[in-house]
């Protein structure tokens, strides 16, 4: 348990330190083989990027470290439970475990609220706030019919 409080605690450093300048309060480190291989904070307005959370910027981040867009066997230490895109990609990331210290309702208590997103996916498409409208399938599917014969591509 040691290290795993040393890896939450480096989290919580990079995430203090951006609540006090002009990032969101939430950091984020990726562990391998007991080694931080990535660090990540929020910079969502910093780089005027709503995907720029910490644990995105720790996986790019860590993605570009490893040369690989799998990170197996990599812990993530979020000082945060995930919010749905950052879970999401945590699970495309192929992240084995996940350490959190703050909930969704502590995040929610200062204004971070993510229920909406979760009420929303759960909504049938057409009764979602922001509409969708599919266009143009046939034409679409030309590319999944190459993908589907290619036979060197890389699978992901």
């Amino acid at each position: 348990m040691e290290n795993k409080s040393k890896f939450m605690l480096r989290a919580i450093e990079l995430s203090i330190r951006s609540a006090k300048a002009n990032g969101g309060p939430f950091g984020c480190v990726i562990v391998k083989n007991n080694k931080i291989i990535a660090e990540g904070f929020n910079q969502v307005t910093s780089n005027n990027d709503p995907t720029a959370h910490a644990e995105i910027v720790a996986i790019r981040n860590a993605c570009q470290n490893e040369n690989n867009f799998f990170l197996k066997e990599c812990d993530l230490y979020s000082t945060c439970e995930p919010c749905p895109m950052c879970l999401s990609a945590i699970y495309w990331a192929h992240i084995e475990n996940i350490y959190y210290a703050n909930t969704r309702l502590d995040a929610k208590n200062i204004d971070f609220d993510d229920s909406f997103i979760y009420s929303e996916m759960n909504k049938k498409i057409n009764s979602r706030k922001i509409k969708m409208y599919q266009i143009h399938r046939d034409e679409a599917l030309e590319a999944f019919k190459i993908w589907d014969k290619k036979e060197d591509k890389i699978k992901y």
